[in-house]
């Protein structure tokens, strides 16, 4: 792969995790999340390709 789609790949990788984790960092701090375990699904679609990617998880609520 060429360096300009690893570098486009790992920019839009960064964007997606850190803005992902700042929105379920407030979501949480909106909830009452103490001793809850949550189910987190995320879907990654891209536009021209027939492409979807799914991955789930858990997060634990904060203490």
């Amino acid at each position: 792969m060429s360096d300009d789609f690893n570098m486009s790949m790992r920019k839009f990788l960064k964007q997606v995790g850190v803005t992902s984790q700042q929105a379920i960092e407030e979501a949480m701090r909106d909830a009452n999340t103490s001793g809850k375990t949550f189910d987190a699904k995320v879907v990654l679609t891209i536009d021209g390709l027939d492409f979807e990617h799914v991955v789930t998880g858990t997060i634990k609520g904060q203490d």
